[in-house]
Parts: structure tokens; sequence; C-alpha cells
């Protein structure tokens, strides 16, 4: 029988949570000598009050299906944090979804957008691909210039991953790029039965060293409101307060934003003006 995507993807993110816990730190008494780090199914299984053999199913990737009490316990047994519970729920009761070929902005969308400069600002389509993008994100985030006659629009991730332009100056580079992995997998999470995601996670394995080794971790982090400062040799040092906005009607996009401080927009305004000209 064909495995289920999401259904492996539980089993190997409850399994994740599990060997990265001791006895000590759930409050176990520990016997006899352990093969391999962690706890064992039949711990989990006590501490969430369920059965083993039930337990055990799920991280098999067996038909099974939890109840949201039973995800709760097994969350707070394996000590999740919140973004990993989401995670743990999304995994469980996976959405219908099939593949998207093609996400169309409204006129308005992109008006906003632009309107926006000098402030980057650009909008992301479920598999991070990069949709629609203003003058200011160009040339902060090293984008092509926008074109609606673009055959294949930029994918984010990939440039994370692949592109070095994009990390040029930025301190600690390579753990910001785990942290934008742990974001893309929060994101995989509501569609992981979606080939589209398949095919970008086989091809990110196949071609970038960090990911193959990063996203059999399962880490998860959802995209928050923050304060963001970075510096970059052509411009100096940047601040920007960062804004994630997704359209009720469109739940699949993200429209990110940058606010500039006003010194980091004064000359952001400079230089992307000299350009256009």
């Amino acid at each position: 029988m064909e495995e289920i995507p999401s259904r492996k993807s539980l089993g190997e993110f409850l399994r994740s949570r599990r060997e990265r816990l001791t006895t000590e730190e759930v409050g176990l008494a520990s016997y006899g000598q352990r093969r391999t780090s962690g706890l064992r199914r039949e711990e989990v299984a006590q501490l969430a009050h369920i059965g083993t053999s039930w337990y055990t199913s799920l991280e098999q990737g067996r038909s099974v299906n939890p109840s949201e009490d039973v995800l709760n316990n097994i969350a707070k047994a394996l000590q999740l944090t919140e973004d990993e519970r989401s995670h743990l729920h999304l995994l469980a009761r996976p959405a219908q979804q099939e593949k998207v070929e093609h996400q169309q902005l409204n006129a308005g969308l992109e008006q906003m957008i632009r309107a926006l400069e000098p402030n980057p600002a650009f909008v992301l389509g479920r598999y991070w691909d990069l949709l629609f993008w203003n003058k200011a994100a160009e040339f902060v985030f090293h984008f092509p210039s926008f074109s609606d006659q673009l055959q294949q629009r930029p994918n984010y991730m990939r440039l994370f991953l692949m592109d070095n332009k994009l990390g040029s100056g930025i301190k600690d580079w390579e753990a910001k790029r785990q942290i934008m992995i742990a974001r893309f997998r929060a994101d995989y999470g509501h569609f992981p039965n979606d080939p589209g995601f398949t095919e970008l996670i086989e091809e990110f394995m196949q071609k970038s060293r960090l990911f193959r080794e990063s996203w059999p971790m399962h880490d998860v982090q959802v995209v928050t409101d923050c304060h963001k400062r970075w510096y970059d040799p052509r411009i100096g040092e940047m601040e920007f307060e960062h804004v994630t906005l997704q359209p009720p009607t469109h739940p699949d996009l993200k429209i990110m934003i940058y606010t500039a401080s006003a010194d980091t927009a004064l000359r952001l305004g400079s230089l992307v003006s000299n350009q256009e000209c």
C-alpha cells in the first residue's frame, strides 16, 4: 500500500521529539542500559496515558485517528513548544490539498507592495515562490528585477539555501538559514500531502548539504513579527520591523513587510531612486 506523506511525517516527527528527551527531563526512573538515546515508546505512552501499541502505530505511520485530547497529551509528554504542538495537530489531520500551478495576485495587492517603497516588501506563495516584490526588496535581498515576463518566479527557500549573495555580510548566516528551514517545515505542515512540496524537498535534499542535515531534525518554527538588524556593505547598518500578513481569502499567501527605521529608509530611498535612473 502506498505510504501517505503526512503519516510518514507524523511518525518521523514524533520519533525525533521522543529521541531528544531523557528520563530525567520527564521525571521517570531509568532502568537498564539503553541502546539508543531518548525515551522509549512505552515511556511516552505512559506519560501520555495511552496504550503503547497505539502510540507505536502513530510512529509507524499506520492509519489511526487520534483525538485532539490524545494529541495534546502526547504534546505534553514530549514537552513540545506551541509551534511544535500546532505542527503535530496539522500532521495528524492534514488538509486535502492539490498542487498549485500558478497563484494570481490582484491589482490592489500589487499596488500596495509598490506603495510601500522604500520599505522592502514582497509576497510569497504556498511553496515560497516570490510572486511580487518592490524595488527596495530587490535591492536589499538581491532579488532579480521584477517583470511580469519572468518565465519562473524565484523561490525564496532556494535563494536562502543556494545564493551566497543573500547572506553577504550577515553574521551567523548558517544559523539563520536553519531557522528558515524550520519555518519552511512549519508551512509544509499545512500541506504534507501536496506533491509541490515533495518536489521541492527532494530538490533541496539533493542540492543543499545544510538542508540534508537539518531537515531530518524536524525542527519547527512559525514566522513571527520581530525586529531585524543586519549589515550590507552597499547600504551599511539597517534596521527593520518585520511583519507578516496573510489575506483572509488566500491563507497560503504571505505578505512580508520590512518597515525601515528613519535612517535606513532615508538611505534606502536614495539608493533605490539612483537605481531607477
